[in-house]
């Protein structure tokens, strides 16, 4: 007998809308999502989960729709936190938090699983578990990692887990989705360099971090793969110098301390590791060199995210089922997600949705998340559900 999915009526889409937008207007930073969180546990008790699990990994939401009978456990993920980005965008709902914005469009991520909630809801899985989890401090690359290390993230034990991730630039509805590396590792590095200060006019009585810092900008650089932008290569790596500064802003003073940020970016963990070795190894060479004391220190660290075949395939398939055009696209993005964590312990596909060719592009500070693509993405996650067999077989056919 066929069993006919749950679906969002117009009433539903009008209700996320508005709900997106009031997400929109109050974006708050990595690890201080708290009125978010907050929102969506009041949003989610009113679909009756078996269960609702908070402040995990920080300030983190999960809430489990379980049959309580054998099957996969299938986790959908989606994010809490806002940029540091003034809100330019010219609409009605714009950012009321000054410096602050959903430029990444993680309010409309959100929104895509709370119509997954309204749908389970209505239809409860028939067999395993799904859950929806808002995920904090995606921005800075530390909130997946603190979710899965989390003592509570273990009652959940996904067998898999599935985000969206909405795209600029790739056509509206379509998918981009690739078995294996999708994201790079990536990782911000520190370099302080402290010699000694001197007198402007005699400057050869201190120790000038000058012609470290000149020498390490170049050299850093050319650490990149030749090309440095195509993730086609396996070996793909890319050292971007995003600040540096040195000694202090006056003409009397020879500067005795610089500091120096990069980006380090590679196509897997392997890479990663290697890279920091090379990055390392000439800092501390051209440190020496310039008798200048070293301290190195790591933010913002992202692991590479890897589909899993298995997942990867369940969504072509549920992609096949309802209609929606997928491929590679120009996978894998150079860009981190920190998604990849979630691997870890289950069989894990991120795919990008294109949100339309004329948009700004994500982090853009006047981007604004199209509300078209909430049903879309709901439908997409609904068909991913039934594919794994968690309503019944008969839903297969969406």
């Amino acid at each position: 007998m066929k069993v006919d999915l749950p679906s969002l009526t117009n009433a539903d889409i009008k209700k996320l809308t508005e709900w997106r937008r009031n997400l929109h207007r109050h974006p708050e930073l990595s690890g201080e999502e708290e009125r978010t969180a907050a929102t969506v546990a009041a949003m989610l008790r009113e679909t009756g989960p078996n269960s609702i699990l908070t402040k995990i990994g920080g300030h983190g939401v999960a809430a489990i729709y379980d049959s309580g009978k054998p099957g996969p456990r299938v986790l959908l993920r989606c994010e809490l936190d806002g940029l540091p980005i003034e809100d330019i965008a010219d609409i009605p709902y714009r950012s009321t938090v000054s410096g602050k914005g959903h430029q990444c469009g993680h309010d409309g991520h959100m929104a895509m699983i709370a119509a997954m909630a309204r749908l389970l809801g209505r239809k409860h899985p028939q067999r395993g578990a799904v859950i929806l989890m808002f995920q904090p401090a995606e921005e800075d690359g530390s909130g997946a990692r603190k979710v899965v290390e989390d003592a509570a993230f273990a009652e959940l034990k996904p067998d898999f887990a599935f985000a969206i991730h909405n795209m600029p630039g790739v056509p509206f509805g379509q998918v981009r989705i690739v078995d294996g590396p999708v994201c790079c590792a990536s990782r911000g590095i520190m370099l302080k360099l402290t010699g000694r200060t001197a007198h402007a006019s005699q400057p050869e009585t201190g120790v000038s971090p000058m012609p470290a810092i000149s020498r390490l900008m170049p050299e850093l650089s050319a650490m990149s793969s030749p090309g440095g932008t195509s993730t086609s290569d396996p070996e793909f790596t890319l050292v971007t110098i995003t600040h540096t500064d040195m000694g202090a802003p006056a003409f009397g003073v020879a500067p005795g301390e610089a500091n120096l940020f990069a980006t380090l970016r590679s196509l897997t963990d392997e890479g990663m590791t290697a890279l920091i070795e090379k990055v390392e190894a000439l800092a501390r060479k051209v440190a020496q060199e310039n008798e200048l004391k070293l301290e190195i220190r790591y933010t913002d660290v992202f692991v590479t995210c890897r589909n899993d075949t298995v997942a990867t395939s369940i969504v072509c398939d549920a992609l096949d089922r309802i209609g929606v055009a997928h491929g590679p696209g120009t996978l894998p993005l150079r860009g981190s997600e920190d998604f990849g964590y979630f691997g870890r312990g289950a069989k894990i596909a991120l795919m990008m949705l294109g949100s339309g060719e004329d948009l700004p592009a994500l982090h853009n500070p006047d981007y604004d998340f199209p509300d078209d693509l909430i049903p879309i993405g709901a439908r997409i996650y609904a068909s991913i559900v039934g594919v794994a067999r968690i309503w019944s077989v008969a839903d297969l056919d969406l």
